[in-house]
């Protein structure tokens, strides 16, 4: 409970508009709102005649500005120097002090919290919660905040800012880290293939279909592969009953599996010890690694490299997304270069080292996510 007392916005913020008609020779940079109070942001620059709108309101720096459509969002911002003498629509109504007692500063930093866009949300009319809701101006001036006096406002800004910039820092080192180690992997790797031979992808990691014999009573829990390399993931189960053209072919741990729809895009993963026995549909290939020949690591590193990539996508004609189908047979014909068993082993050993960092990273990283709300909550308690 904050020790200060709630005053509505009514009586801190008067409306502020600037409305400019628009002149078809004359180039406006159009702004939006960020979702979850992340600031605004240039969305389009467009000449008068390409703007349909009679009116664009100007936006100066210092201002409080929301989009009434997204307060439930956190659409919710100061402008800065670089929104400066820039243009919204009339969605996007903008305030100013009445006096001194509120730092506009202050109040963009409650507006960060979910628990004031959840007040919005309350405050807001028109369509469902997740369609057409506005926040209008009248309804956005009963919301109140808890407003201690405007020096205790200003230390808290510069608190909050003060520790949100070292959350920031960790992060940013710990992505430089994760890059590092990525390149690492990458070099490794370049080492090894440098002189090994080349071997056709069937021949090392032959096409293994394991169809499944489909129970109407049986439910079938299923995977599925992410694109741009980022593993697999697990659908809800599907009901045999329900099974008509999928025809799901049944997955094994060490497998890699390969979308033929999205595999150009690096829908090709090696399927986890938790991924065995689930199903993949018709559209997954699984090519399964010759023991004491291939690793799965190495095969799916290999294709998820540029060169393999390139390869993968020469094997999935068609222009549109939607039409590049991987051929399976071409996926076969893949040179692939090939180190000694023991080398793959050991590439995969320094693979899963890696990854543990990364695993043990992201888990920090969801922590230090967590603080910012927080500290934010203590704030405006009072505790901070």
């Amino acid at each position: 409970m904050s020790k200060w007392p709630r005053v509505p916005l009514g009586e801190l913020l008067a409306p502020v508009s600037r409305p400019e008609a628009v002149d078809p020779k004359k180039t406006y940079r159009i702004l939006g709102a960020h979702w979850y109070a992340h600031g605004l942001y240039t969305k389009e620059t467009l000449s008068g005649a390409e703007i349909r709108a009679p009116r664009v309101f100007r936006i100066e720096k210092g201002d409080f500005v929301y989009n009434r459509l997204f307060a439930w969002k956190g659409s919710f911002a100061v402008a800065t120097e670089e929104n400066h003498v820039c243009y919204v629509s009339n969605e996007f109504p903008s305030f100013e002090a009445k006096d001194n007692r509120i730092d506009l500063n202050f109040l963009w930093k409650y507006f960060s919290r979910e628990t004031a866009w959840t007040e919005a949300l309350g405050f807001s009319t028109g369509g469902t919660p997740t369609s057409r809701n506005r926040l209008k101006e009248e309804a956005f001036f009963k919301l109140t905040i808890p407003l201690p006096p405007l020096g205790e406002q200003r230390r808290l800004v510069e608190r909050i800012d003060a520790l949100a910039g070292k959350i920031n820092a960790v992060h940013s080192a710990t992505t430089d880290i994760d890059k590092q180690n990525q390149l690492l992997l990458s070099a490794t790797f370049r080492q090894m293939i440098q002189k090994s031979p080349l071997l056709p992808l069937g021949d090392i990691a032959p096409l293994t279909r394991r169809p499944a014999k489909i129970d109407p009573l049986q439910e079938y829990p299923r995977v599925s592969v992410r694109s741009f390399g980022r593993g697999t993931f697990h659908n809800p189960p599907l009901k045999g009953s329900e099974i008509t053209w999928e025809k799901p072919h049944l997955v094994k741990a060490d497998d890699v599996l390969i979308s033929n729809i999205k595999a150009w895009e690096g829908a090709i993963a090696v399927a986890k010890p938790e991924d065995d026995g689930r199903y993949g549909s018709h559209r997954y290939l699984t090519y399964v690694p010759v023991p004491g020949i291939a690793t799965a690591r190495f095969v799916c590193f290999f294709l998820l490299s540029p060169e393999g990539l390139y390869e993968v996508g020469e094997a999935s004609p068609g222009s549109a997304d939607r039409n590049r189908t991987t051929s399976a047979k071409a996926l076969l014909k893949i040179p692939v270069p090939l180190p000694s068993y023991e080398q793959q082993i050991w590439f995969g050993q320094l693979y899963d080292k890696v990854e543990n960092i990364r695993q043990l990273q992201a888990e920090a990283s969801a922590g230090r996510i967590a603080m910012l709300p927080a500290i934010l909550d203590r704030a405006f308690r009072g505790e901070l």
